[in-house]
Parts: structure tokens; sequence; C-alpha cells
């Protein structure tokens, strides 16, 4: 059965080479290559099963692999019944001296580490709250920052508004004054026209009678 699975298989192998280098004849060398696939399943179907060798027999020594603690009668398998999957954990809890007070602690000092879990949990949520906060501070503060610095430029603009009005009403005060000056000189210039007309008019009288 060997060979006839060596030969199917390099027939297998054949048509999928021609097949895929698509060679001339690869269809046929494809369906001759399945089919022999196919007839060496049909007559593995029909093949015996391997036996199973009890090794145990030979060597006695992997007799007690199963059940180490068991004792080894005339070379063959051990006489002791095989232990249920509990019973083995118990075994091995009780040899490694695993009681039920040890498991009682780790299953408290689990809890314990849950409860620490969770208030590291409550903890980081406060420090992100913290810290959103701070955040929010320190852009208020900047607005802050903002808003001072608009009503200094806001001030000193009005400051600059009121030396300007009161330099424009010492201006218009000192041009009142200057007209106020002006009207008195003519007044007094008509005045001294006046007198010097009424001067001349009188020397004109007086010249005009002596002529008489």
């Amino acid at each position: 059965m060997a060979k006839l699975y060596g030969i199917g298989a390099a027939v297998v192998i054949l048509g999928a080479l021609f097949k895929i280098l698509h060679l001339e004849g690869a269809d046929y060398m494809l369906i001759v290559g399945l089919t022999t696939e196919a007839v060496i399943f049909i007559f593995s179907a029909f093949e015996k099963p391997h036996e199973e060798y009890d090794w145990a027999l030979v060597y006695p020594e992997l007799a007690g692999m199963e059940d180490p603690d068991a004792e080894i009668r005339g070379g063959g398998r051990s006489s002791a019944p095989a232990l249920s999957p509990s019973q083995e954990l118990d075994r091995m809890l009780e040899d490694a001296k695993i009681g039920p007070e040890l498991i009682q602690s780790l299953g408290d000092g689990m809890r314990r580490l849950g409860d620490t879990a969770a208030s590291l949990n409550t903890a980081v949520d406060a420090a992100g709250a913290t810290a959103e906060y701070s955040q929010q501070l320190s852009a208020a503060s900047k607005n802050m920052e903002s808003l001072n610095a608009l009503y200094a430029v806001q001030l000193e603009n009005t400051s600059s508004q009121v030396e300007m009005q009161n330099s424009l009403m010492e201006k218009l005060g000192t041009s009142v004054n200057d007209s106020e000056k002006l009207a008195t000189e003519v007044s007094t210039l008509v005045q001294n026209i006046g007198n010097l007309n009424t001067v001349y008019g009188n020397m004109l009288s007086a010249m005009g009678g002596n002529r008489n």
C-alpha cells in the first residue's frame, strides 16, 4: 500500500504541474491525477488500522506514567484504580499543601484587588475631572487677560480723546480771549477814529469861520 500511495501521489503532482504550467495535455494529466487520487482513497478505506502495541509490556517503567503512586506488579500495568480528575486535583492540592485557608486567603486577596482597582478607577475619574477643571480655569484666565488688554486699550484711547478735548477747549478759550482782545482793540480804533474825525471837523469848522 505504501508503494501505491507513493505512485499515486507522483501522478497527482504531475497532473497539477501540467495544469499550473499550462502544458499540452494538462487537462488530461489533471484528470488522470485526480482519478488516481480517488482510487487511492478507495483502497485506503479497506486498509486495516494500525495495531497499537502495549509498550508497557516491554518497558515496565512506562506503566507508572499514568499513576505514579501505583505499584507495578509483575512488570504489567498498575493494579490500582485510576483516579478521577477531581481526585487528581485534590491530590495535587494536598501535595502542594494548598488548604482551604490558603484558597480563602487567595479569594480575599482577589476581592481586595478588585476593590483597589475600583478605587483606582474612581481616582482616575477624579483626576480626569480635575484636569478638565484646570483646563477650564486656564481658558478663563486667558479670556480675562484678553479682556484686560482690551480694556487697557480702550482706556488708553479714552484718555487720549479726553486729552484732545481738553486741548481743544484750551485752544477755544485762547481763541475767545483773542477775539475779545481784537474786539477791544477794534472798538478803541473806532473810538480813536471818531475822535480824529471830531478834531478834524472842529478844525474844518474853525478854518471856515476864519474865512468869513
